[in-house]
């Protein structure tokens, strides 16, 4: 509610409808408000953002990978999980809004110089999602670099990751699965870093296969 002073022909201050009153050293003056904004809902907006929340949320589970995956593209105005958003929404999102999906083998969540693995594959068995992968050494290899596996669940948007779980010349590793998994698909990855972390290699798809629960579990 506004406030009359000095009679009718005076100023006033508060808010009458869109005018506010008030007054700036001794100066009564009044102004209206702005407009209101609505949200901006263009297709092209709607379909960005729709973008932006699947890419976000799966790289959100995976956002200790993605500090260690990304750091090299990392600096001033730019972070480790900004430039993996960049990079994923714009080369690993398939279809038409609002039916949006992931395209598994072409997500990056690492990328670097390191030299990668030429090959990988996983398959589980008894809630055991055994990788394995060529051990070739060469350009900056080390047998030494350490290996990252990781289990990214769609239907129920939830990941598994060791950071430390083999290195580079073990050829093989293995990552548990939770029990609810069971008989749900599982997209594979690997990511191969120098033993002091320094230098990432590009992640490597190793497949998808379908989880299976231990005896028992």
């Amino acid at each position: 509610m506004g406030t009359i002073k000095k009679g009718i022909m005076g100023g006033f201050s508060g808010k009458v409808g869109n005018i506010v009153g008030a007054s700036w050293k001794g100066i009564a003056y009044i102004r209206s408000l702005p407009a209101n904004v609505h949200n901006p809902r263009t297709e092209k907006q709607v379909t960005q953002r729709s973008k932006f929340s699947l890419i976000g949320s799966l790289l959100k589970e995976l956002n200790p990978i993605i500090r260690v995956g990304f750091h090299s593209l990392a600096g001033p105005g730019r972070t480790a999980f900004s430039m993996a958003m960049t990079h994923n929404i714009d080369h690993v999102v398939t279809g038409v809004y609002p039916d949006f999906s992931v395209d598994w083998p072409n997500l990056l969540i690492a990328t670097g110089d390191l030299f990668p693995v030429n090959s990988a594959s996983a398959t589980c068995v008894a809630g055991s999602l055994d990788f394995s992968w060529d051990k070739t050494m060469a350009n900056n290899a080390k047998p030494t670099d350490r290996v990252m596996l990781v289990a990214c669940n769609a239907s129920r948007g939830k990941v598994v990751y060791n950071m430390d779980a083999a290195a580079r010349s073990d050829g093989a590793a293995s990552l548990a699965l939770p029990p609810l998994w069971d008989g749900e698909e599982v997209e594979c990855f690997l990511v191969l870093a120098s033993e002091d972390g320094s230098l990432i290699a590009d992640s490597f798809y190793a497949g998808n296969v379908t989880a299976t629960a231990a005896a028992g579990g």
